[in-house]
């Protein structure tokens, strides 16, 4: 499994349906996230059973990457067709529903190799990439086909990595919006524990 952060995110054209339900032959990602953060996140297949719960649960959290301007976009080998179908299906009825973010058809496999997150059956594991405004990822986490991943983790990334740019400090375990960063020294470090280790 290729580690990835630090490297540039690998780029790619591809047919999707975008978040206002068009569907466009040609999406390319260095162009839709230039100059911003995104959240690339593959799963296995629509229609199946984990990932309906993984796709809502992005779509419910959209305006909170919105609002930290985070292009959001999933991606599986799934054709354009299927993901459209499975957004016009309700979500009582196991769809969807009205995504609001971008769903990428990566039938030839080519963008799940790039990542390097295509299990032996020939579907991607639950790989999740936050890319930085210069194109560079700065975190990745993959998990196995049955686990789904928690959103709420990553929308913590993003804030994290918002600190990190803004003040120079480093998050620390289990860092959450509103906490106090640490300064990367050894000074920084017996500050920050001498306040914090009973937390931790």
């Amino acid at each position: 499994m290729a580690v990835l952060v630090g490297k540039p995110a690998p780029d790619f054209t591809a047919a999707a349906v975008l978040g206002n339900g068009e569907i466009v032959d040609a999406f390319n990602l260095a162009e839709t996230i230039k100059g911003k953060k995104a959240v690339i996140f593959f799963y296995p297949l629509d229609f199946t059973f984990v990932c309906p719960s993984e796709l809502i649960a992005f779509d419910h959290r959209f305006e909170e990457f919105k609002k930290r301007g985070v292009e959001v976009i999933g991606v599986s080998i799934d054709s354009q067709f299927s993901h459209n179908a499975w957004r016009n299906t309700s979500v009582n009825e196991g769809g969807i529903g009205q995504v609001k973010y971008t769903l990428v058809a990566d039938v030839k496999h080519e963008i799940c190799q790039a990542y390097d997150v295509e299990s032996e059956g020939g579907v991607a594991f639950r790989g999740s990439f936050l890319i930085d405004e210069e194109g560079t990822v700065r975190h990745q986490v993959v998990n196995d086909l049955p686990l789904g991943r928690n959103v709420d983790e990553m929308l913590r990334m993003v804030d994290a990595l918002a600190f990190h740019q803004e003040h120079g400090e480093v998050c620390p375990a289990g860092w959450q919006e509103g906490d106090k960063g640490m300064n990367a020294s050894p000074e920084g470090v017996a500050a920050y524990l001498s306040e914090n280790s009973d937390k931790l």
